[in-house]
């Protein structure tokens, strides 16, 4: 591990950006890291924009990325990834992102085109990164789009130190009962 490793998470209100955020920092301490978070709540109830950020490491201490400094940046929403990519995306950083789509005003409008996989494929190619796409149709329930993301991030070794037990781990003291056993399916 690095002394800090950078980590923007960027979604839509209702995505459950907290859980997923909270859950990676819980990741982080199962695997025993130093890490802090910080969120954002006030438009989650409205659909806008929400953004948490997560700094894992010995040296972190604030808890919140700067713009072009993230080592990942995580997006549950396609328009989302291609804004934070840009913004937050460190160069030779990764960009994750489920390829859900809830659109934003300007393109349901009509005076924006929606975002397209290439978008977010050329954000990251701008800053010789890479990006990961976690297709939303392959998750059983919407409501766990954040947890196939974490998979993902777990299975790819984007968050160094981090492995499926420890997202496991953080799943469970977060969830029970039928919630957890569902979401624990996507860690197996």
């Amino acid at each position: 591990m690095t002394d800090r490793f950078d980590i923007y998470i960027a979604g839509v209100g209702g995505q459950g950006i907290g859980l997923l955020s909270e859950a990676l920092i819980r990741a982080a301490d199962a695997a025993g890291l130093t890490a802090r978070g910080c969120d954002t709540h006030g438009l989650a109830q409205r659909g806008g924009s929400v953004a948490s950020h997560v700094r894992i490491g010995s040296r972190c201490h604030s808890a919140l990325v700067s713009e072009g400094s993230a080592d990942l940046v995580v997006a549950l929403e396609i328009h989302e990834a291609v804004s934070a990519g840009r913004a937050y995306l460190k160069e030779g950083g990764t960009l994750v992102w489920c390829d859900a789509s809830w659109q934003p005003l300007a393109v349901r409008l009509g005076t924006e085109r929606p975002a397209e996989v290439s978008d977010v494929e050329e954000v990251a190619a701008l800053r010789r990164g890479r990006a990961v796409r976690v297709p939303a149709d392959a998750v059983p329930d919407p409501r766990m789009q954040n947890t196939a993301v974490l998979a993902a991030i777990c299975r790819e070794g984007l968050v160094p130190g981090l492995g499926l037990e420890h997202a496991r781990t953080a799943l469970t003291d977060l969830m029970s009962g039928p919630a957890l056993e569902a979401n624990l399916r996507l860690l197996a």
